[in-house]
């Protein structure tokens, strides 16, 4: 697909009528078809007015600290283009108005895609943000992002792996993982357990069936009492039992501290203390904390991470032809950030 050039080219472009989704694919991206309009317009202006090809130096800058993710692909939609580029690295922090990335070059090469890399930055930097406080407040301990299910199939992957990038210990979205080089993790929902009407049976089959590298992590709040069902599931797949998972609805209080030590103390009184706490369902930062807390051992978090708010991203010229320029209430010139790498 060939780049978006001019209006011309806008008006020529015709939508698929059998179109399945509504998803950018990665050939529009690289178009410059998710761009704003207006983007396309400045550069008929300044083409016309023989400006385009102006050396210019723009910055990037957030409003609110954050963890930077999404650069990756920032590089990779500027792949062919002249340009240079110097950004923080992927996961590493920032600050209100610290300049997050620097492009280098005549403003033709990049300008048309500025909404698209804000946006790609944006998005993946908040993810990574809220994957990082989950990490300092689960510490050394595991957590999963099972955020997939909470935002459109076209952007998990992108979701999971910033959550990764942010401190994630690993994603449940096959796509997320594979992108990491990594095999997703995950065991299996109540679904399993609701079609084939009993905990044990699906536990020793999953045992049965899985292979060994698919840990035997077991849901126990389907059927009956948490507590009562861990047992079940303990005396049932003994040693191999690596888990028990509680993801207990609000519709019943939800996973609660008193809880986890109530499945934690029945299993010690039986001898399976080797036997990890694994919870998920709504969980928060303060949640984590309060559950590790009571004896958790692992977190699966899902809408905390996907549901984070982007990160508010600016791109602004800062330079034109050596000459330090910049709009009214900001300060012209370069804003420098020891943390910049050169990466193209």
């Amino acid at each position: 697909m060939e780049e978006i050039k001019n209006l011309k080219d806008v008006k020529k472009f015709k939508v698929d009528s059998e179109r399945p989704f509504y998803s950018a694919n990665h050939d529009e991206i690289k178009a410059g078809l998710t761009t704003d309009i207006y983007f396309i317009k400045t550069m008929e202006i300044l083409r016309h007015m023989g400006l385009s090809g102006k050396n210019v130096v723009a910055e990037v800058f957030p409003r609110k600290s954050g963890i930077m993710c999404g650069v990756e692909e920032v590089l990779s939609l500027l792949k062919d283009k002249n340009i240079e580029i110097y950004s923080l690295p992927e996961g590493e922090s920032f600050e209100p108005k610290d300049t997050v990335m620097r492009i280098k070059g005549a403003y033709e090469e990049f300008g048309m895609f500025e909404t698209v890399l804000l946006g790609m930055l944006a998005h993946s930097s908040a993810w990574a943000t809220a994957s990082r406080q989950c990490r300092e407040a689960a510490g050394d301990k595991v957590y999963i992002c099972f955020g997939a299910r909470h935002v459109h199939p076209a952007v998990a992957p992108v979701m999971e792996r910033a959550a990764v990038i942010g401190g994630a210990n690993n994603a449940s979205c096959i796509l997320a993982a594979k992108l990491l080089g990594r095999e997703p993790s995950g065991t299996i929902p109540h679904a399993a357990m609701l079609v084939a009407g009993d905990t044990v049976s699906v536990a020793r089959i999953y045992d049965e069936i899985m292979p060994p590298d698919s840990p035997r992590i077991i849901l126990v709040d389907t059927f009956r009492d948490e507590a009562e069902e861990a047992m079940a599931v303990a005396e049932a797949l003994g040693r191999t039992l690596e888990g028990v998972r509680l993801d207990t609805p609000s519709e019943r209080g939800g996973v609660t501290p008193e809880l986890v030590n109530e499945v934690r103390k029945r299993l010690d009184q039986k001898g399976y203390n080797y036997v990890k706490i694994f919870v998920s369902g709504g969980l928060s930062p303060d949640r984590i904390r309060e559950l590790s807390a009571a004896g958790a051992d692992a977190f699966g978090v899902g809408s905390y991470i996907s549901g984070a708010s982007p990160i508010d991203m600016t791109l602004d010229l800062k330079m034109v032809d050596g000459t330090p320029i910049a709009k009214r209430g900001r300060i012209p010139g370069l804003i420098d950030n020891p943390k910049l790498r050169k990466m193209k």
